[in-house]
């Protein structure tokens, strides 16, 4: 049985919080989307942990922008369409890569600062790309992006900032997305933060594995309040495992940026021999879904153990230099990486399905919009060109900010200030041990639900995921428990989807359909039925 919310309330005898726009989420795309509406319009910016606690906080490599004189947009969205397995939306791609260059000059006119090699940006080049067109910061780069826009964001002091709040569910008032009911994590209090437009922004949902690049915090939470208020989500199935991160118990687990191969590093089997070339006319520069599942094969053949990232022929001062974070969270680690072989194996790293959006980040919500890792804006299809995810978040958040700045310009119609809603659904007394359950769910879907996937995983998984069912009904009081529920609801999409798609098409990869098929070159969309996860229904591209 599946509650519309996950708690009961009236939002008649709970506290108000009223803005003209809500973000939830303060990764780049919902810093740059609240940034851009806060020169006009009230914006309130809600965040379950500290600012700083996103993705792009994470993030390595760069932004892919075609910037260099052998470089054009219609070069990047080649690479993108082909890294996208043919399921890429061809008019999100031509935004993406046209807008870039402007996306790029706004985050330096804020001062960020990208690598320069004399006087002209140094640019880097990645798996899937044909050249170097990757934008970075050392190896930091989210890391620089994200303390310059919070630091933009104390500067202006045009946003109120709401940090450790948890957003529950999206509120709805004839049919518009009119706020977002939240759980005040420190005082225990339950706030409605009303508004005339929401902005989802909340990232992917990479703990839904064992082993993941994410951090704690990316549990699908926005998919999941998105979907149970009605909005469609697609392309599920695609999650995008990073090839090379570093083979330790810690999480999350560091990423080893795809940058470093592109510099010249080797993978390496457990026997020291190559085993990307003659794979892949880029080698170890192959797109990340066939890197990863290269791995997977090569370790099952090697007995389970991981794979090596050889470094040692770039020398010590260029791996200092370029790769500082990396240099230093190996030797952590005890590995001299210009000596050493660096041990990795694939992780969780991109939800690549989402919040389905139109050009403006509008979802199939009225004035709902959903931008970054939460949103499916067609850009990647069914494998995400590395580098792209950042520069996603901040095209397609100025696109938003655009369209919703017009509409309250203009004065649209919205409803009354003052609208009252309320639920109230009977609710099970059960005992939950949160955090064994989480633990179960990771190990559930990296087992079947990974990398590698089958008919047989995928129905065992599901029927697993069934018996967990009465776990959604409950009334939880703290955030891991919402958390735990927002992650059983987007592990059973993910896991139909991925039975329902009977072929092997980018980052989804079937053993018993290992091959694409004409037949499935469509998308797979999800849309909430109260006590129901309903089976995916198809879309057609153009349909």
């Amino acid at each position: 049985m599946m509650p519309r919310y996950l708690i009961n309330f009236d939002t008649s005898r709970i506290e108000r919080v009223d803005s003209d726009v809500v973000v939830v989420g303060s990764g780049v795309a919902g810093l740059s989307a609240a940034l851009e509406i806060s020169k006009q319009f009230d914006v309130a910016l809600v965040t379950k942990g500290e600012l700083r606690e996103t993705a792009t906080w994470y993030a390595q490599g760069g932004v892919a922008t075609a910037v260099s004189s052998e470089d054009s947009p219609r070069l990047h969205l080649k690479d993108t369409l082909e890294a996208g397995a043919g399921l890429c939306n061809k008019d999100a791609v031509d935004v993406l890569v046209n807008e870039a260059a402007d996306r790029i000059d706004g985050l330096v006119r804020l001062g960020i600062k990208f690598d320069l090699q004399g006087d002209r940006i140094e640019l880097s080049r990645e798996g899937g790309h044909r050249l170097a067109r990757v934008l970075h910061s050392g190896d930091a780069t989210g890391s620089e992006i994200e303390a310059t826009l919070i630091r933009t964001v104390d500067a202006w002091k045009s946003i109120r900032v709401f940090e450790n709040i948890f957003a529950l569910d999206l509120i709805l008032h004839q049919g518009h997305c009119r706020g977002v009911i939240c759980l005040d994590k420190l005082s225990g209090q339950v706030v409605l933060h009303a508004a005339k437009a929401v902005i989802l922004a909340t990232g992917g949902a990479g703990q839904l594995y064992s082993v993941t690049t994410n951090p704690p915090v990316c549990t699908g939470d926005g998919m999941a309040m998105a979907y149970r208020a009605g909005a469609i989500l697609s392309d599920m199935e695609f999650i995008q495992f990073h090839p090379t991160a570093l083979d330790n118990e810690l999480t999350p687990r560091f990423l080893i940026t795809e940058a470093l191969r592109g510099r010249g590093a080797y993978l390496r089997d457990c026997n020291g021999k190559r085993f990307m070339v003659g794979r892949h006319p880029l080698a170890e520069l192959a797109p990340r879904d066939i890197v990863s599942q290269e791995m997977v094969r090569v370790m099952h053949r090697c007995g389970g153990g991981p794979v090596y990232l050889d470094a040692t022929h770039i020398g010590e001062e260029v791996l200092k230099d370029r790769f500082p974070t990396i240099w230093a969270r190996c030797y952590e680690n005890g590995i001299n990486i210009a000596k050493d072989l660096i041990p990795v194996r694939p992780a969780a790293h991109y939800t690549i399905g989402g919040i389905k959006t139109d050009l403006n980040g509008l979802t199939s919500i009225p004035d709902l919009y959903a931008t970054g890792e939460v949103a499916c804006t067609g850009v990647h299809g069914a494998n995400r060109l590395a580098s792209n995810s950042l520069l996603e978040g901040l095209v397609f958040s100025k696109r938003i900010a655009d369209t919703i700045v017009h509409k309250l310009a203009d004065g649209d119609n919205y409803s009354e200030p003052d609208f009252l809603v309320s639920y109230k659904r009977e609710r099970p007394n059960m005992d939950v041990d949160v955090r064994k359950e989480r633990t179960w769910l990771q190990k559930l879907m990296t087992e079947y639900v990974g990398v590698v996937r089958s008919e047989e995983g995928l129905k065992f998984a599901l029927s697993q995921l069934e018996e967990k069912e009465k776990i959604l009904e409950v009334e939880f009081s703290t955030k891991e428990g919402f958390e735990l529920q927002n992650m059983l609801y987007i592990a059973k999409l993910i896991a139909k989807s991925a039975l329902s798609r009977r072929e092997s098409r980018g980052v989804h990869y079937r053993e018993d359909y290992p091959e694409p098929s004409d037949d499935w070159v469509l998308h797979l969309e999800h849309r909430f039925m109260e006590d129901d996860i309903a089976e995916p229904s198809i879309f057609l591209p153009g349909v």
